[in-house]
């Protein structure tokens, strides 16, 4: 899975293959989820804490996880995202 960010031990990816609607993985140890870039929507388990934070990295990075989405869709390279700080 190409990482596009890594903070506070979550790795954040997207891999090149996928369909449907736009969306990123976060592994967090033994955890995985993957997130709707639009809705928001969770699919998979995460402690609540690590969550919180993906989903605020996610919601300050909407555009950019988008235009990820697309590359990844051509097979082009994908840009690397600010960590949450």
């Amino acid at each position: 899975m190409p990482e596009l960010s890594r903070f506070l031990g979550i790795v954040i990816g997207m891999f090149y293959n996928e369909h449907g609607v736009a969306h990123f993985h976060a592994v967090y140890g033994d955890h995985e989820i993957s997130v709707e870039v639009e809705t928001g929507t969770i699919h998979g388990n995460f402690p609540p804490r690590a969550l919180r934070h993906v989903l605020e990295w996610s919601a300050l990075h909407r555009q950019e996880l988008l235009d990820d989405w697309e590359l990844a869709r051509q097979g082009q390279p994908l840009n690397r995202i600010t960590p949450l700080e």
